[in-house]
């Protein structure tokens, strides 16, 4: 492959890589940026959809954000590739914010107070759920013993909670993220209209400038004359 990386990274490098890019998030910002600047479609469907992918984060469906976020912006006839763009809200950066806050917030929805993990053995959690799934798989061939008490511990401390309580938080981000970026979106294909229409009038003055009148009758003046007998 012609783009294919020379030296390949580790899982730690990459890991690292993804938590603190070496050209900085800047770098993506502006990328994003970019990106919903040339969407050819209406500011409020590239709105809704940017608040589609933002809602989606608040959620503890890891893995299934962009399956989650481009179904839920087709029901809502949003713009599905600004509801991609909009999953990035959720990132290293604020994923320990969202998953706190969820947590904590559920789990008093539930009347559990705080007494549960916190976001520090949410990883831990989560380890332990895929071990206690993948034991339970191969239980059912007769190896091990089944671990489906790991499965319904995390599901009832940890999954449950955190689905309850990102609710409200995200559905308030969304719509702050929709009015927020319409009224950018509208300025930015203003100006991008105006620049492109202004690129195009250069262009049909530059067809038509005078020097390719003279240039044409400077070529017809030289022309030879027919030789009179």
């Amino acid at each position: 492959m012609v783009f294919k990386r020379r030296n390949k990274l580790g899982i730690g490098r990459r890991l690292l890589h993804f938590v603190a890019p070496p050209k900085g998030w800047r770098r993506g910002v502006e990328y994003i940026g970019h990106r919903l600047r040339r969407l050819p479609d209406t500011p409020h469907r590239i709105a809704v959809g940017l608040a589609c992918g933002t809602f989606v984060s608040f959620t503890p469906l890891f893995g299934l954000h962009f399956f989650l976020s481009m179904g839920l912006a087709r029901l809502l006839g949003g713009n599905i590739l600004a509801s991609l763009l909009g999953t990035f809200f959720g990132n290293p950066l604020t994923f320990p914010l969202i998953a706190s806050f969820s947590l904590g917030f559920g789990r008093r929805i539930l009347g559990h107070g705080l007494s549960g993990r916190d976001f520090s053995r949410v990883t831990d959690a989560f380890a332990e759920f895929f071990i206690g799934l993948w034991e339970s798989f191969w239980s059912i061939f007769g190896y091990g013993d089944a671990q489906w008490g790991k499965v319904m511990l995390f599901m009832e401390d940890i999954l449950f909670p955190y689905l309850i309580g990102g609710l409200l938080p995200g559905v308030i981000c969304a719509v702050a993220v929709y009015f927020i970026s319409r009224p950018i979106i509208v300025t930015w294909q203003t100006r991008h209209r105006a620049r492109a229409l202004k690129i195009a009038a250069m262009k049909r003055k530059q067809r038509k400038s005078p020097s390719d009148g003279v240039s044409r009758q400077s070529y017809v003046g030289k022309k030879k004359k027919p030789v009179t007998g």
